[in-house]
Order: C-alpha cells, then sequence, then structure tokens
C-alpha cells in the first residue's frame, strides 16, 4: 500500500486527497459504482455545512443523488471491516509515533426509538438516564493526532432478544447484547488478531464491574493495557516487613493516598494547550482485583496501581491499572492522558465530519456511515499536516519540584506487559 505524499502547502484541494485515499482504503469494494458514491459521501462529509444527514449531502433537488446515497450506505451489502482496517494499517505506518490504542465512548442522544441500538439507558458519560445509541471508538492515538479505526455500536437486550426488531434493523446473527466496555474489549481482541498491526497499549476507563473480565482477556492474548478506574475499586496488596505477610484489600484511593509520602512530581503540557501543568504521581504492586461476587483470583497476577493528585487536590483524584512494569510512572502517565488527545480530536475533527449525524436505522448503515466519517477524518487531519509535538514531560522526587530537577524520561515506548506465565516478554516496538 502506497504511503499518503502531502505536500507543503496545506491548503492542497481536500478532494485530490480523498482520491487518494478511495484508492488506498475502498479496494475491497467490487463496483466502481460503489467507489463513486464513497468519493461522494466523503467529499460531502468534510464538505457540506451543519449537520452531514443524506439529504444535506446530496444537495437540494438532487433526488436522485439522494437515493443512490441512501441505498450505498443503508442497504448496499459492502463489507466495512476491509476498509477500517487497511485505514488502521497505513495509520500505523504514516502517523507521527502512534503509541497505543485508545477507547473513546460516544453517545448519541435520539427523540424516538426507531434507530438501530437505541434506548433509555444509564450513561456514565452524562451521569443520568438517557433516550440514546451508545457506541465506541477505538483510537490510534499519539502525542499529535489521533484517528478513530473502529467503531462498536451496544444493542440493549430488546435488539437482540426482540425478533422483528432484530430483522428490521438487519442486526447479524452473530450480534448480541453487551456492555459498551465488552463491546471495545472484543473489538480489540479481533484487530489483535485479525489485522496484522503493531501491538501496542490499550487505554480505556473501564468501571468495577467490567474490570476483571477486561484484565483476563487482555491478559489471554498478552494486549498491554492502562484501564482507569474508580478509586472506590477495592484492591489486593501484599504486606511490607516481617510483621505485615498480608494480602490485604483496600479500595485504590486509600492504598494510593498511604504511599503520598512516595509521590514523584511530573511536569507536562495538556494536549490542545500552552500552558504547563503539575501532576503528583505514585503507585503501587498490587495482586488482584476481585470482582463483585467473587474473591481474588488465584494465582494473582501482578499488576501496578497509579494513582494522580492535580494541582489543586488535596486527595488523589485519578486512578489506573496497568499490566506495564517496566516504564516509568511519567511515561505511563503520559500514555493515560492521551484519551485527551482522543477528545480533543472527536470535538474539533471527528465530530465536524458527521461522526454523530446519522439519521438511518439499519445496523448496517450506521457502521458505513461511521467507516466513511472515520476516513474523512483521516483526510481532515492528513490534509491539515498534523499537528506539533506535545513536551515529554520531567519527573522528579516529590521533595524538589523545581523545573530542573530531573533530565526528561525517554520518549514513550511500546511497553512489554507484565504478565507472567505468557510467551516470552516481546517489546512492542514501532
Amino acid at each position: 500500500m502506497a504511503r499518503v505524499v502531502l505536500p507543503e502547502d496545506s491548503t492542497r484541494d481536500i478532494s485530490e486527497l480523498i482520491e487518494v485515499l478511495i484508492s488506498l482504503f475502498f479496494e475491497s469494494l467490487p463496483r466502481r459504482d460503489q467507489r463513486n458514491w464513497a468519493r461522494v459521501y466523503l467529499n460531502g462529509l468534510v464538505r457540506t455545512t451543519g449537520k452531514k444527514t443524506i439529504r444535506n449531502i446530496a444537495g437540494t433537488g438532487a433526488s436522485s443523488v439522494e437515493q443512490s446515497l441512501q441505498q450505498f450506505i443503508s442497504k448496499s451489502p459492502w463489507d466495512w471491516t476491509p476498509v477500517r482496517r487497511s485505514l488502521a494499517q497505513h495509520l500505523e505506518r504514516t502517523a507521527q509515533r502512534p503509541l497505543a490504542w485508545v477507547v473513546q465512548p460516544m453517545v448519541i442522544e435520539k427523540a424516538g426509538d426507531r434507530s438501530v441500538g437505541v434506548g433509555r439507558q444509564f450513561v456514565p458519560q452524562l451521569g443520568r438516564t438517557a433516550n440514546c445509541q451508545q457506541a465506541g471508538g477505538i483510537w490510534l492515538a499519539s502525542s499529535e493526532a489521533s484517528f478513530p479505526v473502529e467503531w462498536t455500536l451496544t444493542l440493549p437486550g430488546p435488539w437482540t432478544s426482540e425478533l422483528l426488531r432484530r430483522r428490521r434493523a438487519g442486526i447479524p446473527d452473530t450480534a448480541r447484547s453487551l456492555t459498551p466496555a465488552q463491546d471495545a474489549v472484543h473489538a480489540v481482541q479481533r484487530m489483535a488478531a485479525t489485522w496484522q498491526l503493531q501491538r501496542r497499549p490499550v487505554v480505556m476507563e473501564v468501571s468495577n464491574s467490567d474490570l476483571p473480565q477486561t484484565i483476563e482477556a487482555f491478559a489471554l492474548q498478552d494486549i498491554p493495557f492502562v484501564l482507569k478506574v474508580d478509586g472506590s475499586l477495592p484492591v489486593s496488596f501484599g504486606g511490607t516487613g516481617r510483621h505485615k505477610p498480608g494480602p490485604y484489600t483496600a479500595p485504590a484511593r486509600e492504598l494510593i493516598d498511604s504511599l503520598r509520602s512516595q509521590r514523584r512530581v511530573v511536569e507536562w503540557t495538556r494536549h490542545g494547550r500552552t500552558e504547563g501543568a503539575v501532576t503528583l504521581l505514585t503507585s503501587a504492586a498490587i495482586l488482584a482485583t476481585p470482582g463483585e461476587d467473587r474473591p481474588a483470583p488465584a494465582p494473582p497476577t501482578p499488576l501496578l496501581l497509579v494513582g494522580a493528585w492535580t494541582e489543586t487536590s488535596l486527595l488523589p483524584s485519578e486512578f489506573w491499572i496497568t499490566n506495564i512494569g517496566d516504564r516509568p510512572l511519567a511515561q505511563l502517565f503520559l500514555l493515560a492522558k492521551l484519551t485527551d488527545r482522543v477528545s480533543l480530536d472527536f470535538t474539533e475533527t471527528c465530530e465536524p465530519v458527521g461522526i454523530r449525524d446519522f439519521e438511518g436505522r439499519s445496523f448496517r448503515g450506521w457502521h458505513h456511515h461511521a467507516t466513511l466519517a472515520s476516513v474523512a477524518h483521516a483526510a481532515r487531519l492528513l490534509g491539515t499536516g498534523g499537528r506539533t509535538p506535545d513536551p515529554v514531560p520531567r519527573s522528579a522526587p516529590a521533595r524538589y519540584p523545581g523545573p530542573g530537577a530531573a533530565r526528561p524520561p525517554a520518549a514513550v515506548l511500546p511497553p512489554r506487559p507484565l504478565i507472567p506465565g505468557q510467551s516470552a516478554r516481546r517489546a512492542f516496538t514501532r
């Protein structure tokens, strides 16, 4: 697959870039007319003002174009997976220093009940119950830019148990009702197994109830991870010294706060901003994360709990669990904060190209639209020539937080997982 070579002039006509991307990513579409409608739709996503509906993309009075686009998006049986895989493989070779796969939730509130996957459900990101679709994107992220390459659409129970509803939406027989986190984990597992991609850490937020299954699933495929967790999560850890054999169990927040004397200072720059920030970090080796109705697994899996204090917080406010045991805390923190890079690119690029705007009702149509929106997102970022790298953070002992307290750590490298019993501890290199 050829590399897209962009000229220095960032005002290059986006249509020319789309032509190149069509030839790179849509070879799997069997017919020329399908590739032509993909071209029309992509140009509409990046050029049309306002909501990116099929009607708006087709334009006023273009009923034949609207009908053809409707057929191409909602009914045509082309497979979106090869397109997404080609996009991921290309970006992995051409994006600037890709560091991780980041799972980004997406909530699409709806007024009716006909759109596939819609339902009244509690949404943690909103903190309330909403009538909505819950989806998730898997993004290839670096400090400079991030790109969505795979999407999941969570299906509430009625969408898989009610046969008539399932048939009307064209939901495949293999689709099941899972939590958004479970959908994302399964997508990452498929990518790792079949997409011929380099292994990179997976960064995502996971609820207490989903965490044991998530850790087990990633460990099964030797996938490194940095999982954001709630401070209330019970964790098991060993004692220290001859008189404290352990193991003990306590909330993650309490364990991290008990280690405040071991904090280190990290100076860094937030994604999309120019002013510096200071965060205090510490970590603890933990043995396991018990499930809601079961004890900690035995033998225990070595994991690291990382906690962070912001400039203004008296108590630790953010927590992550990782199986990456051979990298400095500053590098782990940078990986965790790639979620901010993704959130920024989602708001500035992915939403403007219409990722939330699909109004059709079919499962196939939703995935076709999400695929084309991902390519449009890539076209927007590639067409602007990328971004300026964020500075590498500096780490120092908490007792000496001055700017020159310690030399900067090496650039974040894809790490080795800390999982015993797996195949040789292979390095995940770029």
